[in-house]
C-alpha cells in the first residue's frame, strides 16, 4: 500500500515531537488510526496534505464557529499582522475585545486576557484561593479544565482517551486539595460541602460537559451549585472555554440562568488564534496585579493578532441567528441517530446548540461513568468509516462534535449518507 504524505509527515514528526503531535488526542490512538495532516481549511471543509477534502466537525476543537478562513476574521488578522505581530504593550483591540466579552456575560465586570484555557482556569483558581483564603477546589469527574496540576485529577478528554492512570508528574500534595464529585450529582456535592465547606475555595464546572462527549446538565444542577457556593462562601467558577459564545452568545450561563463569580473563556474569543481569558465581579478581579496583590502575567497576553481575530469573530457572531443554527443541528442529529438506529445499533446523539456527540449506547448519559459504558470500540470503527467517506470527526469518543454557521444542508446530507454507508459489523 502506498504511503501517504500524512503518514510520511507523522513518521518524521514522531522523531522530533513526543508522540508525533503537539496535543495528545491528535495522535488518533483512541480510534486506532494515524492522524491526517491538514494543508488548509475553508468554511466547513478541510483539505489534507494528500489533497483529500473532508467535512469538518472538529473545527479546531471548537473555536471556529464561523468556519475556516472566514473573510472578516482573515481580513482582521492580515491587517493586524501588517502592523506587527506582538508589542509586549497594550493595543486598542484588547480594550475593544474586553468590552465585548464583559457586555456579553451577566455578572462579569472585568476580564483579563491570557493565552490558553489552561492558563485561564489556573489563574481563576489562584484568584479564588486568594479571595477566600482557602485551598480546596471541587471539580467533576470527567470534566477537563486544562492541564494545570490541580485539574488533572480524573480529567476527561485526552486523559481519558489515552487511559493515562492517575496524574503522573503531579505532586500528591497538589491533588490532595482537589475534591471530586460525579457530574450531575448534587447530593454528592452536598456531602462534600458538609465535610469540607469551610475549606472550599471554589467549585469549577463545565456548565455543559463537553470533554466526556456532550453531557447536558440536569434540571437544577447548576442552580444547586450556585446555592451551595453561596451558603458556604465558596466561589463558583464556570468554565466556558467550549460553551462560551457557542451555547449562545452569552454562553451557557446565560442560557441556563446561572451567574458565576468567575468565568473561564477561550477558543471562540480568539477566532482560531491562541487565547484564553478569565473574568468576573470587579471586587474579585481587582485583586489581580497590578490593581491588586494576586500575581499573574504573560508576555503574549493581549496579542494584537489574537485580539483582532477575536474581535472580528464576536462582531460577526452578534449578527448571527443562533436559534436557526440550533434548529438545523437538532434536525441533523435526529436524522443521524435515526439512520444509525435503523442499522440495529445502540446509539444516542446528544446535542445542544451547535454541538453534538454520537454515543453508542442505549443507557443514560448523565456522568462520566455512564459515558464510559458506551461502546468505544464501535466508535473507533465509526470514526474510521466516516473519515474514509469524507467526514472529519473528533478522534475520541470523549470529545464533542462541532458545527459552524458555514455548515450547509448539503454538508449534513453528505454526513447522513456517509453514516448510512458505514460498515460497522
Amino acid at each position: 500500500m502506498k504511503t501517504t504524505r500524512s503518514q510520511q509527515l507523522f513518521a518524521e514528526a514522531s522523531r522530533y515531537i513526543p508522540g508525533g503531535v503537539n496535543s495528545p488526542v491528535r495522535a488518533c490512538r483512541g480510534v486506532g488510526c494515524d492522524p491526517l495532516f491538514i494543508a488548509s481549511g475553508q468554511g466547513s471543509h478541510i483539505t489534507t496534505v494528500d489533497g483529500d477534502t473532508l467535512i469538518d466537525y472538529v473545527l479546531s476543537w471548537g473555536p471556529l464557529l464561523l468556519g475556516h478562513a472566514h473573510p472578516e476574521v482573515t481580513k482582521a488578522v492580515t491587517a493586524a499582522a501588517a502592523k506587527g505581530t506582538s508589542y509586549g504593550a497594550p493595543c486598542p483591540d484588547e480594550v475593544l475585545l474586553a468590552r465585548e466579552v464583559v457586555e456579553a456575560f451577566p455578572g462579569m465586570d472585568m476580564v483579563r486576557m491570557v493565552n490558553s484555557g489552561t492558563e485561564a482556569a489556573m489563574s481563576a483558581l489562584r484568584l479564588a484561593r486568594a479571595v477566600t483564603g482557602r485551598n480546596k477546589v471541587l471539580k467533576f469527574i470527567g470534566c477537563y479544565h486544562g492541564h494545570a496540576d490541580s485539574f488533572l485529577a480524573s480529567a476527561g478528554s485526552g486523559v481519558a482517551t489515552l487511559s493515562i492512570p492517575g496524574t503522573p508528574g503531579v505532586p500528591e500534595a497538589t491533588v490532595r486539595d482537589t475534591l471530586l464529585a460525579p457530574y450531575n450529582d448534587l447530593g454528592a456535592v452536598r456531602d462534600l460541602f458538609d465535610l469540607h465547606g469551610k475549606d472550599l475555595a471554589a467549585v469549577i464546572v463545565e456548565p455543559v460537559a463537553a470533554n466526556m462527549g456532550l453531557v447536558l446538565p440536569e434540571e437544577g444542577f447548576l442552580k444547586g451549585l450556585r446555592a451551595l457556593c453561596d451558603s458556604a462562601g465558596t466561589l463558583l467558577i464556570i468554565d466556558e472555554v467550549i460553551t462560551g459564545f457557542r451555547a449562545e452568545y452569552g454562553g451557557a450561563q446565560t442560557r441556563f440562568g446561572v451567574t458565576p463569580d468567575l468565568t473561564v473563556l477561550g477558543k471562540i474569543i480568539g477566532g482560531g488564534l491562541p487565547v484564553g481569558a478569565y473574568g468576573g465581579k470587579a471586587e474579585y478581579m481587582e485583586r489581580i496585579a497590578p490593581a491588586g496583590d494576586v500575581y499573574q502575567a504573560g508576555t503574549l497576553s493581549g496579542n494584537p493578532l489574537a485580539m483582532a481575530a477575536g474581535l472580528a469573530t464576536l462582531r460577526v457572531l452578534k449578527q448571527c441567528d443562533y436559534a436557526a443554527l440550533e434548529k438545523r443541528v437538532d434536525a441533523f442529529a435526529t436524522e443521524l441517530e435515526t439512520v444509525l438506529r435503523a442499522r440495529g445499533l445502540p446509539v444516542r446523539v446528544n446535542r445542544l446548540a451547535s454541538m453534538f456527540t454520537v454515543f453508542f449506547t442505549d443507557g443514560p448519559l448523565r456522568n462520566f461513568d455512564e459515558v464510559k459504558s458506551a461502546d468505544s470500540a464501535l466508535y473507533a470503527r465509526y470514526f474510521a468509516e466516516m473519515r474514509k467517506n469524507g467526514i472529519f470527526l473528533a478522534p475520541s469518543p470523549f470529545e464533542t462534535g462541532m458545527v459552524s454557521f458555514m455548515h450547509s444542508e448539503e454538508d449534513f446530507a453528505a454526513t447522513i449518507k456517509a453514516a448510512s454507508r458505514c460498515e460497522l459489523g
